[in-house]
């Protein structure tokens, strides 16, 4: 259903530059507590797990944020074409601070036992923050629209592609700060101050932003969008899981009911007078290749972050906290792009060549990290990082201005809230299928690698491996280990192992106290050699049977029997010079005490003189023995660490592989995208100011 476009303030050209720039910080800030709040909880989350004793439901710490964010963005955009945009904004911020202040409180005595304790609590109240974050993400790009004109809005959006690079620089160091130093509960309430500057600025100096539309809600889209995207978030997460999985039930209940609600979405839609998407801007080609390549983008963008994190820690060994900041160089790249190439798009007039300039070069970057291998050198891995971020770089504000550009002053709002619904779509199903790719591609590289490392090892060695691989591919849960920490190093692990030898030594050799107490603490030793530790050493044992023998041999001598002597002279266990001296006595000499004594004196200092040779041999013999099963060990310790570097490089390889396919879509997407030229004011042009309502 059509209507005429409504009569609208142009606040581009009635608001003086002062007033826009105050505007403009506002908003930045208000964007700046949502990017912010995306990666500053991450260094926290396990100190937090730690406090409120919820491991099993760590994901859903930002699955619960991610659900309630997405499925409002579209909705805020079409409140804030109603409404205008500052009271949206206002409530944003307002819902978001609530939420940030709820979740620094989980697990506090005066919150008792709501929701089921504070895992809980946490999880709903992030939730909470989601609708806040929703409205700062969705409405800030749209006053980008309403207060510049065409040709000045690129540079300025890049400002709001280099606030979100910028918290992800300081978001990790922020939250591990305040973590390490405060507590993680103030990660949540450092947002307060932030936030209450934003709403100060925007309450008093931002007008009301508004399009002049009738206040028509469309609360059945509005409903259905949210039964639509949640389910489908929650399918995808779930599907992923390897508790649940793609078969089961309750996963292929909720695709169904998505589908479901994407169907009574689109019928709505095409029946009500202001629908929250309106699909006739489906219509637009600019707004319909648009969102596509923008959904392309999100996918891309962050299987990008999250396996290169992956793959730093994993194969480079940063440090699961450290690789949040390891990550910089990509963001010093991704803002220069934002940042260049909204200037020039500003100054040349047409933001199509510059997109398609920085998809090209992201291509490039997601081709070069595709060719990582587990000896990459650090120094190229950081290359690599800056130039995809040049790529991407361009795509987060250019887009944002190609799809404003392109649709009537009234839909601005909507139309950038659907751009950012469809990117923040396409990151949550990229992660799931990509996360998929990983599963099944380390699986295999894994058993692969396993078989690899065994050639040339001695026999026990590639036993152990050839074990390790066949174990890995008949597993269902191969690639579910704990990735959050970080791998060993061969340095460290041959470090390890040298002190684990050094233990060994004194523990055999000297029964060392402290050696054996730090042999039994050691989890990865076996219990068969631990549990023989702490009992009578090796000398105990050696004089505990050589005295066993001499009373044996004393009892048989002092008997005077000679039948008696000769049944010991024939244990096959004494030593054979032993022997040989026993059986050599005359029975007379048995008759004499006197000749028993020197026969046994001699015996004793005979025993004395092998007892120290026999507990010497004992000891070399089993700390032999040991010191072997250590030096396998770390064989195979090290063969299992270099088998997992190569096949979680590999597996990254892979998945960079096909995020190329996802790049290379969305510049096809983009290249059906007309090359609308930006608006400019006509020379010696002036408008009168007009009153603007605050």
């Amino acid at each position: 259903m059509t209507h005429p476009a409504p009569e609208r303030i142009n606040y581009a050209e009635t608001l003086d530059f002062p007033t826009k720039r105050i505007i403009l910080f506002g908003t930045l800030l208000g964007l700046f507590l949502a990017a912010l709040d995306q990666t500053i909880v991450s260094t926290a989350l396990p100190k937090v797990i730690a406090d409120l004793q919820g491991i099993d439901l760590y994901s859903w710490v930002t699955t619960a944020y991610l659900l309630t964010s997405t499925a409002m963005v579209p909705i805020y955009g079409k409140l804030s074409d109603i409404y205008g945009r500052k009271p949206i904004l206002l409530v944003g911020i307002t819902v978001f601070l609530l939420g940030s202040v709820l979740c620094g409180a989980a697990g506090e005595a005066f919150l008792g036992n709501l929701f089921g304790g504070g895992m809980m609590q946490l999880i709903v109240f992030r939730g909470v923050q989601g609708l806040g974050a929703a409205a700062l993400t969705s409405v800030a790009f749209s006053i980008i629209a309403d207060i510049f004109a065409p040709a000045d809005r690129a540079k300025y959006q890049g400002l709001f592609g280099a606030v979100f690079g910028l918290s992800s620089v300081i978001g990790p160091l922020l939250g591990g700060f305040l973590t390490d130093n405060i507590s993680w509960r103030w990660v949540f309430y450092v947002n307060v101050p932030i936030g209450l500057l934003a709403l100060a600025f925007i309450a008093t100096r931002m007008p009301r932003l508004a399009s002049g539309l009738k206040p028509k809600i469309d609360y059945l889209g509005a409903l259905m969008i949210v039964v639509f995207s949640v389910p489908l978030l929650l399918a995808l997460t779930l599907g992923a899981d390897k508790t649940y999985g793609w078969g089961n039930t309750l996963v292929l209940g909720l695709f169904a009911l998505s589908v479901a609600a994407l169907i009574a979405f689109l019928f709505a839609e095409r029946r009500h007078e202001s629908p929250i998407i309106p699909l006739t801007l489906f219509q637009n080609p600019t707004f319909r290749w648009g969102v596509i390549a923008r959904f392309m983008i999100g996918a891309a963008f962050l299987g990008a972050i999250l396996f290169l994190s992956l793959y730093l820690v994993q194969v480079q060994g940063v440090s699961a906290t450290a690789a949040g900041t390891a990550t910089i160089p990509l963001t010093v790249g991704l803002i220069i792009g934002s940042v260049v190439s909204g200037q020039i798009a500003s100054r040349i007039g047409h933001y199509k060549p510059l997109i398609l300039t920085g998809l090209v070069v992201m291509i490039f970057g997601f081709w070069w990290l595709s060719t990582l291998s587990a000896d990459t050198p650090y120094g190229l891995v950081i290359v690599r990082m800056i130039i995809l971020g040049l790529g991407i770089g361009p795509a987060l504000p250019l887009y944002n201005l190609a799809l404003q550009n392109a649709v009537k002053p009234y839909e601005i709002g909507v139309a950038t809230s659907a751009g950012q619904f469809f990117q923040q779509m396409g990151s949550t199903i990229g992660t799931a299928v990509f996360g998929a790719l990983l599963t099944a591609g380390l699986t295999a590289n894994l058993s692969t690698q396993f078989r690899a490392q065994a050639q040339g090892q001695p026999q026990a060695v590639a036993d152990t491996l050839v074990k390790a691989a066949d174990s890995v591919k008949n597993s269902t849960d191969s690639a579910s280990q704990e990735r959050g920490q970080t791998p060993k190093t061969t340095a460290q692990i041959k470090a390890d192992f040298d002190a684990l030898r050094a233990n060994v030594t004194k523990a055999i050799r000297d029964n060392d106290p402290k050696a054996i107490a730090a042999l039994k603490a050691n989890k990865d030793l076996p219990a068969s050699m631990t549990s023989r530790l702490g009992g009578p050493s090796i000398a105990d044992q050696v004089r505990s049977g050589f005295q066993q023998t001499y009373a044996t041999i004393a009892g048989a001598v002092n008997s005077g029997n000679a039948q008696a002597l000769a049944g010991v002279a024939a244990n096959p266990q004494l030593p054979a010079e032993l022997r040989t001296r026993l059986s050599q006595i005359p029975p007379q000499a048995l008759r004499s005490p006197q000749a028993r004594a020197q026969i046994l004196s001699g015996i004793q200092q005979g025993l004395n003189a092998a007892q120290g040779q026999a507990t010497q041999a004992a000891t070399d013999a089993a700390l032999k023995s040991a010191l072997q099963g250590v030096d396998t060990g770390e064989k195979v310790t090290l063969a299992v660490a270099r088998a997992s570097k190569v096949a979680f490089a590999d597996t990254i390889a892979s998945i960079y592989r096909a995020a190329i396919l996802v790049a290379v879509l969305a510049l096809l997407a983009t290249l059906m995208m007309p090359n609308l030229r930006l608006e400019t004011r006509s020379p010696g042009e002036r408008r009168a100011p007009a009153h603007v309502e605050i």
